[in-house]
């Protein structure tokens, strides 16, 4: 089986420690991997996923151009990049341009981070630029660490930004919302062409039976491998995937041709 990991993170190797210790010790979780890109690329061989794609995140303002130029200098040898651009930024809308022109996929927003909902009016203007670059997002969805008792990227909050923009490519990371399945369920799942699920992270919090039950409302079609490496080792995700009662074919579509129809034309499908 190939695999297309949709959902991995590092930092430059001086911040790399630094920001791994701090989220480690929030989350509680032990890191796969030392941060480093050097580090991904060595934890996705070992798992032999040749294809990856890297989600940074600026959680302010001042942050988007360096980490944009920084994910553009470290694409390639099947490493593909999202930018970011941060909400608050008064250059949101001309950072996506430049995210298209530096040759990055997509825009990564993650909510806790960068203190918005999705559904706010006013990341509006943002998103019809990104759908008129031909960008896809990609969302944080659900619970997070530093959620608190607050969860801003909530299933129905990713239907209301689909049902307003239906030419973007939305991506709903963690099932489209970790630990809010029930509401995934209710409010998403099979229900928007332009809307895709990562499985990332979630193989210690979910059952068998309500993933199974999620990616038959979803569609295979419409379900990406992803591990958010480093806080789970691929292998979990793989594993989580192969024990499902699914047909060989949907399992490609899960493990990498969903990933290359979205990344197309980045890449070309074999």
């Amino acid at each position: 089986m190939r695999y297309f990991d949709f959902h991995v993170h590092a930092f430059t190797d001086e911040l790399a420690d630094r920001a791994l210790s701090g989220l480690a010790e929030t989350s509680g979780i032990a890191p796969a991997t030392d941060g480093t890109i050097a580090g991904l690329r060595r934890k996705l061989a070992e798992n032999g996923i040749d294809r990856a794609l890297l989600l940074p995140v600026a959680t302010k303002p001042s942050q988007q151009k360096t980490i944009n130029d920084w994910a553009a200098s470290v694409m390639g040898d099947g490493l593909f990049c999202c930018g970011t651009v941060h909400p608050d930024a008064g250059d949101a809308i001309s950072e996506a341009e430049r995210i298209k022109s530096l040759g990055l996929c997509g825009v990564k927003f993650h909510s806790e981070y960068q203190n918005f909902c999705p559904d706010e009016k006013r990341m509006f203007p943002i998103y019809e630029k990104i759908s008129e670059l031909g960008l896809f997002v990609v969302f944080h969805g659900g619970w997070d660490p530093y959620s608190g008792d607050i969860i801003r990227a909530t299933p129905r909050s990713f239907a209301a930004v689909a049902d307003a923009f239906p030419e973007l490519k939305i991506i709903a990371a963690h099932l489209g919302g970790l630990k809010l399945w029930d509401d995934t369920e209710k409010y998403t799942a099979g229900r928007y062409d332009n809307l895709w699920f990562d499985v990332s992270v979630i193989s210690r919090y979910i059952s068998d039976e309500q993933l199974l039950r999620i990616i038959r409302m979803q569609g295979a079609d419409k379900i990406l491998f992803g591990s958010d490496c480093p806080w789970d080792d691929p292998a979990n995700e793989i594993a989580m995937i192969e024990r499902l009662p699914l047909t060989e074919y949907e399992k490609e579509r899960i493990f990498f041709r969903n990933a290359e129809e979205l990344m197309y034309p980045y890449i070309s499908s074999p």
